[in-house]
Formats: C-alpha cells, sequence, structure tokens
C-alpha cells in the first residue's frame, strides 16, 4: 500500500525515483509525486498513474542530486493533485512523503490552526510536516532531532522520508509499523518501502525496525537511532532477488507470469526442506521449537485474504494429519474480539508481504499472551520475519500482481510440510504413508505444469463466461478453500460478483440464485466426497445452471452432467489445491482480460494492506 523511493548521492536523481516508482506501481496507488532538491525544493504531482507524472513533468527543469518520490494510496481526503504526496510544510522548506495513518493527527492540525498554519490538503501528512517544522522552530533544533521529537507525539502507522531545503546533503527516514528499506551504494543512498526500487543500484541493504529513524548523509555516512535517541547498529543484508525477478520476462502480464512460475516456485519451496526417499523432513524454524509445538494444545492461524485461504488448508492439513485441534481466524478481527490464547498454544501468521497491519497487531497480541508466534511470508527481512519466535520463508520470489498465485502455492506447501513433520514427530501418520505424500509433493510441480496445458481451453472457456454477472464457486473438504480462493480471484480482477462455498452449504441458500445464466464452478477432485458432489452438480443441472468442472483425468460420471469439463493430473487428495487453483487462476485472468481490466493493478486493491 502506498509506495515510497528516496535516492541522494552524485547521480541525477529525477530518472532514478521515476524508474522507482514505476517499480512500486503494483503496490496500488491513485497519485504519483516527487520533491527535487536543487538550489530550491520543487514538487511536482498529479492524481492518476505515475504515466501522468512523467507527462506532466516533461520538459520541466529536474536536475538535481536529492530527491524524494510517492505513490499514494487514498486514506485521508480524495485522490487528487492537492492530496498527492509530496507535502510541502508552511514555510516551504520541508518536504515529506507518507506511507500510514496519523490518528490522532485531528487535534494536532487544530492546534497548528490555532498557531497560524495554513492547510492545502485534507491529508494527515501534511499535519505531520507541519508538526515538525513547528517543533524545529520552538525548540530551535536540527530537522532530524524535530522529526525524532515529533514522531513521539503521533499515534499511528508511518514510514516517512523527509528532505530540508537548508541542508541539501541529507535525508531523513523513519518507519513504524510500515516497510523502510536503506540501499547503501558508493557514497550513495536509496531509500525505498522494498527492494524493487533498489536492486537495479545495490544488493547492500538495511531494514529499518519500528521506531527507528536514520540519516543519511551524501558523503556516504549514515546514522541509525531509535525514536528514543539511541544509537543502532544493523548489519547489512544481501538483497537475494535479481532485477529479471521484477521484470515480466516475455509475459503481457506479471500475474499471468506469476502463475506459470509456479513449477520452479513450489520446487524452491520445498528444497532441502524434504527428501522423499529418505523419508525426512526439515523445516528448520519449526525444530528448533519443535518440544513445544509437540505438545501444543491447540494451532491458531491468523491472516487475511489469500493467505486465510491458505490457512483453511493448513487447518486441514494439521488436523487430518496431525491430529491438533486448528482454528483459522481473520486477523483483522482476532485482534479486536479478546480472544482466548494461552501459553500452549502455537500461532501460526501467514502473509505474503510480511507486513500486513492486521496481521502483525495479531502477532503483537499473541506475544503478549506468550503464545509461539510462527510466520510463513515471502518477503526476507519483512516485519513477520523479525517478529515472529520462528518462521519460515516461502522462497516464491517477488510477486508484482496484486492478485496473488503463486504465494497461496507455497503458503500451501510450507503448511503441508509444517502438517507432515509434526505427524512424523507425533506418530499420527504410517512412516509407508508420508514417504507416499513427499513423492507425491516431488511430482507436484510436473502436474501443474500439465494443468498449466489447459490455458488455451481456459481462454475458450473465459470468452462465453466473460459477461456473467456472478459466478458460484463449490468446493468440499481440501477444494472449500480453494473455491473461496477461485472466487476471490474472479472478482479481485475482473470485478464480477463471485463467491466460494461448502458444496454441502449450496442447499442452504446459494440454490436460490442458479437459473440459466449462473455459471458454477464445480471443483470435483476429491474422491472421499465424489458421490456427494456428483449429487450437488446433478441439483444445479436441473436448475439449469451452467456447470464448470474441475476433475481428474478420466473422470467420466460429471464429464456427463456437466456443461463443461477441465481434467487436471490426479494426485493425493491433501495436495490437490496446488493442482485444483491452477484453471481457477488462469480462469480469472483470461475474462478479466476480456472484460479490459487491469490484471496487475486491479482498482482500488493495495498489494501489501499496511493499515487498517
Amino acid at each position: 500500500m502506498c509506495g515510497i523511493v528516496g535516492y541522494i548521492g552524485s547521480k541525477e536523481a529525477f530518472p532514478i525515483l521515476l524508474k522507482g516508482l514505476k517499480r512500486l506501481e503494483y503496490r496500488g496507488y491513485d497519485s504519483a509525486g516527487i520533491a527535487l532538491l536543487n538550489s530550491s525544493l520543487n514538487i511536482y504531482k498529479k492524481a492518476g498513474k505515475v504515466s501522468d507524472l512523467e507527462k506532466f513533468t516533461d520538459h520541466k527543469h529536474l536536475t538535481a542530486n536529492i530527491g524524494i518520490g510517492h505513490t499514494r494510496w487514498a486514506t485521508h481526503g480524495e485522490p487528487n493533485d492537492a492530496n498527492a504526496h509530496p507535502h510541502l510544510s508552511q514555510s516551504g522548506n520541508l518536504a515529506i512523503i507518507h506511507n500510514g495513518i496519523i490518528e490522532n493527527y485531528a487535534p494536532i492540525k487544530e492546534e497548528l490552526k490555532k498557531r497560524g498554519y495554513v492547510f492545502h490538503s485534507d491529508t494527515d501528512t501534511e499535519v505531520l510536516v507541519n508538526l515538525i517544522e513547528e517543533i524545529k522552530k520552538q525548540e530551535k533544533t536540527t530537522t532530524d532531532e524535530a522529526v525524532r521529537i515529533a514522531l513521539n507525539e503521533v499515534v499511528g502507522a508511518y514510514a516517512i522520508v523527509v528532505i530540508d531545503k537548508n541542508d541539501p546533503d541529507v535525508l531523513i527516514a523513519a518507519r513504524k509499523g510500515s516497510p523502510l528499506v536503506l540501499g547503501i551504494g558508493e557514497e550513495e543512498f536509496f531509500i525505498a518501502s522494498d527492494a524493487s526500487p533498489i536492486i537495479e543500484y545495490t544488493k547492500n541493504v538495511i531494514y529499518l525496525d519500528d521506531q527507528e529513524y536514520a540519516v543519511v548523509n551524501r558523503d556516504g555516512r549514515y546514522t541509525i537511532k531509535t525514536l528514543g535517541n539511541v544509537e543502532k547498529s544493523h548489519a547489512i543484508q544481501k538483497l537475494e532477488m535479481s532485477i529479471e525477478a521484477i521484470e515480466k520476462g516475455g509475459f503481457e502480464h506479471f500475474m499471468l507470469k506469476e502463475i506459470y512460475e509456479q513449477p520452479t516456485v513450489i520446487a524452491d519451496s520445498l528444497r532441502g526442506r524434504m527428501n522423499a526417499q529418505q523419508g525426512w523432513i526439515k523445516m528448520g524454524g519449526l525444530t528448533e521449537y519443535i518440544n513445544r509445538i509437540d505438545k501444543a494444545q491447540r494451532f491458531i492461524i491468523t491472516a487475511c485474504g489469500t493467505s486465510w485461504h491458505s490457512g483453511l488448508i493448513g487447518e486441514y492439513l494439521i488436523e487430518d494429519l496431525a491430529r491438533v485441534p486448528v482454528e483459522v481466524e481473520y486477523a483483522s478481527e482476532f485482534r479486536y474480539r479478546n480472544p482466548i490464547i494461552n501459553e500452549t498454544d502455537v500461532v501460526i501468521a501467514i502473509s505474503q508481504s510480511g507486513e500486513t497491519a492486521d496481521t502483525l497487531a495479531a502477532i503483537e497480541l499473541a506475544k503478549e499472551r506468550r503464545a509461539l508466534i510462527y510466520g510463513i511470508c515471502n518477503v526476507i527481512g519483512s516485519s513477520i520475519a523479525r517478529t515472529t519466535h520462528a518462521g519460515s520463508y516461502t522462497h516464491a520470489g517477488p510477486e508484482i500482481g496484486v492478485a496473488s498465485t503463486k504465494a497461496f502455492s507455497t503458503q500451501i506447501c510450507i503448511l503441508t510440510l509444517i502438517a507432515l513433520q509434526m505427524a512424523m514427530e507425533k506418530g499420527t501418520v504410517p512412516t509407508s504413508k508420508i514417504r507416499e505424500i513427499l513423492y507425491e509433493l516431488e511430482n507436484i510441480p510436473k502436474k501443474i505444469e500439465e494443468a498449466l496445458k489447459l490455458d488455451k481451453q481456459i481462454q475458450e472457456l473465459a470468452k462465453i463466461y466473460k459477461d456473467s454477472k456472478n459466478f458460484l464457486y463449490l468446493g468440499r473438504g481440501y477444494n472449500f478453500p480453494v473455491a473461496l480462493e477461485g472466487a476471490l480471484k474472479l472478482k479481485e480482477i475482473s470485478y464480477i460478483h463471485a463467491e466460494g462455498y461448502p458444496a454441502a452449504e449450496m442447499k442452504h441458500g446459494p440454490i436460490a440464485l442458479i437459473d440459466e445464466e449462473m455459471p458454477v464452478v464445480f471443483l470435483a477432485t476429491n474422491q472421499s466426497a465424489y458421490e456427494k458432489i456428483v449429487s450437488n452438480v446433478q441439483e444445479v443441472k436441473a436448475r439449469k445452471g451452467k456447470i464448470i468442472a474441475v476433475v481428474n483425468k478420466g473422470d467420466k460420471l460429471i464429464r456427463a452432467l456437466a456443461d463443461h469439463v477441465i481434467e487436471v493430473p490426479e494426485t493425493e487428495e491433501i495436495l490437490s489445491p496446488l493442482v485444483t487453483i491452477v484453471p481457477l487462476q488462469l480462469l480469472a485472468y483470461h475474462i478479466a482480460i476480456l472484460r479490459g481490466c487491469n490484471v496487475d493493478q486491479p482498482r482500488n486493491l493495495a498489494k501489501s494492506v499496511t493499515v487498517e
């Protein structure tokens, strides 16, 4: 949500900032802007896309070696030029960019108005930059000290970068609850909300921790302190991603590229963590706390969106294999309903970005109540990776498309390995069966490759249903969460209303919606409930609904009933979500393309939801 990029050094800042903003477009935004400092501090900002900002700045004097840029996702005030970032202080000496929300901005704004400040936007960010200016004036202090004092007075979440016209050799950055990474070059620094704008220039980075601020100087010096004014030292980390990983690589869209990357990233996710031939599983984070995990009375999985759906599959896996009760909670509800959490509980927090605000808040609540926290995330150095007791990276690689695809699949892989290792430790599943599952897990990338060959068939199917107003997705057991995820993918990127349900629940309401205009997608690969699903298909057929069935290869019974059949390779039932999700991702993608939608940047959505 929102994007930050900053530069100070000897290079021209504008091209670096503009390219950085383009790299950050995937996060979701509705306006963009840049501030450049040479002899004066100039702001250029426009509602709309980065391309609109690029046109607006054409033929303008943009020479500068220091600057900041921002893509905004509206919170306070509508998307327009005035509310776009950066924001200037009243004197015009300070400029700021800001991700997050300042919750107590209203009383601060009223106090500043009494002191003669006039505001030109509806944002909390303009309030913050004027608060910094007022503190600097009243305390007669440096800008970085004024930033520190101001941030101790505000309530909320933020990642900020501040530039001072009267101190052209310094950038000041700070964070709390919103990510910020510092890139270290040769006598130059890059600041960004994630590593994608930095990787082209340096692989040496520092991830700021919550309630820390950094002061970087043009001469290559930098200082990091806490908001309590205690100097901190951070180890410089090496970025593992490559520039190719954040480019489309010949695909028309990032989403399609990421769908097709699933065989590779699943293999990456499993590599070094299991060996079917030798029959072992070694999840590093799990092994460290295995005694406590073995004794856990209950698991709580907390997540949002697609990660919540993978968590539902995790519930099935852990209960089925390890025989431990599991609850799956929306992180946004978990933190507010005063949940019962005990020291004997294990909380698994799942987030692609590792920065999801509600999930981080849920983690803090669980830690206060002394539960063991296990994180599953994709982004190395993210807040969840640093906040949890233990965890596993999914190794999905950068996921640029807002609608998650490969992250979902790799989250399922990690949850499968956790459940299997627990089952081995507890002896709840015979060793021979575990080895059988591991062999099948090793074959999953090939089976997904087979499923991807359905692409042309699904394109034709998309042409038939692109103008539908509603979709219903139905599945049982392990395929129920896949039905939820398939419906989410469709509504996220095509804007068609879609709902996922357990197939048995169809009779308890949704069946009223079914007529000859209603496409119903059945996930019918599970053998354990096959006859029940056939019965559900017959009920829809009797009401003239349009049946799209995802079945195992060679299925004859449902083929005879369905209007359209998508055959996928058969696999172990507990692994079936890894295969059945692929045609649903492709269906959503092709319908959205035919409807003229922006599949990589759907309207109103952000990749990383870092505010409530």
